[in-house]
C-alpha cells in the first residue's frame, strides 16, 4: 500500500471544510483522494476508460455532496463509498450492454503508483482479483489494496463487519487457490 499524502485527520479536515463552502480545501480533498479512486475503480472495473468515467463521476458525487459529510465516517471511507456505489453502477449498465473487460487496466496513462504496481507477477494477482465475485473483491481491494480496518470496510460497503469478514475469508481462500497455495487450515 503506498503512503498516504495526506494522514485521514487531515482529509477530515478538508472535507469539513469544504462542507462549509471553502472551495480550496474542496479542491485539495479531490486531489489528494484522486489517487486512491483511481486504484479503488480500476480495481473493480479493470478497464481505464470506464475507471476514468467512475472517478469523474466519483469527483461530481464528491462535490455535490460534500456538504452532508459529518465526519460520522473517515473521509477516504466516505469516498470510497462513493465510488464502491458509482462502480456497482457501472458494472450493472456494462452487464446490460456486455461490453468486454480491458485486459490490462494499468497503462501508461495512469498515476505512477499504480505503473509501479505492474511489477513480475502482479498482473497474475490483478487477474485472480478482478475474477472474484463483487462483494468478494471488493471486501479485499478495501482491506488490502486501500489499508482499510474492517469497519471502515464496512462502512464504504454499506454492510455489517461481519460480511466483510466473510468476504475477505472467502476471497483470500479462492486466491490462494488460483496462485495454489495450500491453506494453514484447509486440509
Amino acid at each position: 500500500m503506498p503512503p498516504p499524502d495526506l494522514l485521514s485527520q487531515e482529509l477530515d479536515e478538508l472535507a469539513m471544510a469544504a462542507g462549509r463552502g471553502d472551495q480550496q480545501a474542496l479542491a485539495d480533498l479531490l486531489r489528494a483522494l484522486q489517487d486512491a479512486l483511481w486504484r479503488f475503480c480500476v480495481s473493480q472495473l479493470g478497464d481505464r476508460h470506464a475507471a476514468e468515467d467512475a472517478v469523474q463521476e466519483t469527483a461530481v458525487r464528491i462535490v455535490r455532496g460534500v456538504r452532508r459529510f459529518g465526519g460520522r465516517s473517515t473521509a477516504k471511507t466516505w469516498a470510497l463509498g462513493i465510488a464502491l456505489n458509482v462502480c456497482r453502477e457501472h458494472r450493472r449498465k456494462r452487464a446490460r450492454t456486455a461490453a468486454p473487460l480491458s485486459e490490462d487496466p494499468v497503462t501508461e496513462a495512469a498515476p505512477p503508483s499504480l505503473r509501479a504496481m505492474k511489477a513480475e507477477g502482479a498482473e497474475a494477482v490483478h487477474a485472480w482479483v478482478a475474477a472474484l465475485p463483487d462483494r468478494q473483491r471488493e471486501a479485499i481491494v478495501l482491506r488490502y489494496f486501500e489499508g482499510m480496518s474492517v469497519d471502515e470496510a464496512a462502512a464504504a460497503m454499506g454492510c455489517a463487519p461481519g460480511t466483510v469478514k466473510a468476504a475477505v475469508f472467502a476471497g483470500l481462500r479462492t486466491l490462494r487457490q488460483a496462485a495454489g497455495v495450500a491453506s494453514q487450515t484447509e486440509p
